[in-house]
């Protein structure tokens, strides 16, 4: 026998709480995914968001997965779309802060990442999931410095990585109201 959520029907609505939940998360962070908010930003009833997911965990764990795998096929995309010649390092900046920040420069923006990456530490069923996603950035990251012509390995990757995540957070606990120019300076600096 087949379940609803395994219906075309079914398996749309599931996709719709999931995108919805995933909005969601990156504009309000963990605490805005909530079952009645997710439903009502779907335009599905409220029991559909335990018809489809187990508990709101999981709901949460699938929204961060399409959220993280979609910034990902993002980056990939626009990797795909430069020169690879000649390609400046203001160009290679930006690509590299919109995979470790994300595309939205706007304190808020990033303040909410920031605040879902930390996040996580407190939520061991998302653990899993960050630590493939990480690993994938990782990865993207490292055929970008690559194919952008840099020398890169491992160890240097951490360390820009380090480098741009002290930089937003010195720049967010000072206030300041442009952690990603901070951020880009910094990174920009490091591969001069």
């Amino acid at each position: 026998m087949t379940s609803a959520a395994s219906t075309p029907k079914g398996e749309r609505r599931r996709a719709a709480l999931v995108t919805a939940a995933s909005e969601l998360l990156a504009e309000g962070g963990f605490d805005a995914v909530r079952h009645r908010a997710v439903a009502e930003r779907a335009g599905l009833p409220l029991a559909s968001t335990t018809y489809y997911f187990d508990s709101l965990d999981e709901l949460v764990c699938a929204a961060a997965e399409h959220h993280g795998r979609a910034e990902l096929e993002a980056g990939r995309a626009k990797l795909a779309a430069l020169p690879t010649e000649n390609r400046r390092v203001d160009v290679l900046v930006e690509l590299v802060l919109d995979l470790l920040l994300g595309p939205d420069p706007h304190y808020e923006a990033v303040v909410l990442r920031y605040e879902r990456l930390v996040g996580t530490g407190r939520r061991p069923h998302l653990r899993p999931l960050m630590r493939r996603l990480s690993a994938e950035l990782r990865e993207l990251l490292m055929e970008i410095f690559v194919r952008s012509g840099f020398e890169m390995d491992a160890d240097r990757l951490e360390k820009l990585i380090a480098l741009v995540d002290g930089s937003v957070v010195n720049a967010l606990v000072a206030v300041d109201p442009e952690p990603r120019a901070v951020a880009a300076r910094v990174l920009r600096d490091a591969l001069s």
